[in-house]
């Protein structure tokens, strides 16, 4: 059994010491620009230190030394992450379109009313523009990959909004890759009505669950 080393834990300690002293939401954390950066900073150097001291001597310099790795590519994918995340807040010109930044990916939330008709995977002209947006800023950062990741409510039969949850995964994948993102950084996923946002007993949850994720995976 794996047992905790006093560098691994003094090192561990010291990273949730940095993190504490990022500022709170009621003191404007939530508005810093750089939140991400030094989120993760935190995650990656707790997970460095752990997989350092995996591979440790006795001295447990492995523990400080992942640690300090792991907490500089976090840093580096939080901060690219805040960056990509400004630039598509101030390029994209659809309030309804939805930008989550998790720390190690981008979440971009497309409602089916906007992007699609009813029992349709024809992508509406009028939303076009704002996936090519998107395609121009996934070809500023080319380290990237992506999942674009049909969902639906639970309206009618499962196998057919199985299938049409691919049918516009796909489609609005094609809008991405016609706006010069290259075809292998890009997988398209149906999830039907498995992994809903909302409960699907409203209708305005239900209409929260048709919806398209563009997810930005960026590259340690």
């Amino acid at each position: 059994m794996f047992r905790a080393s006093k560098p691994l834990l003094l090192t561990t300690a010291t990273i949730l010491t940095l993190g504490a002293c990022t500022a709170p939401a009621h003191l404007g954390g939530t508005n810093d620009p750089n939140r991400q950066a030094k989120q993760g900073a935190l995650i990656g150097g707790i997970l460095g230190a752990a997989t350092g001291a995996v591979a440790a001597d006795k001295s447990g310099q492995g523990a400080i030394i992942g640690g300090a790795i792991g907490a500089f590519g976090g840093a580096a994918i939080g901060n690219q992450l805040d960056k990509q995340e400004a630039e598509l807040r101030r390029d994209l010109d659809n309030q309804n379109v939805q930008i989550t930044n998790t720390g190690d990916r981008l979440i971009v939330t497309l409602p089916q009313d906007i992007i699609f008709a009813v029992d349709s995977a024809q992508v509406n002209s009028g939303l076009r523009g704002d996936l090519l947006t998107v395609s121009n800023s996934l070809q500023n950062y080319p380290g990237s990959t992506v999942q674009v990741i049909g969902h639906t409510d639970n309206t009618g039969d499962a196998g057919y909004n199985q299938g049409l949850s691919e049918r516009r995964a796909n489609a609005v994948a094609d809008v991405l890759m016609d706006g010069g993102v290259a075809f292998n950084r890009i997988n398209a996923i149906g999830r039907g009505e498995d992994q809903p946002a909302a409960s699907n007993l409203t209708e305005e949850g239900r209409a929260q669950n048709r919806r398209v994720e563009i997810v930005i995976l960026p590259s340690a």
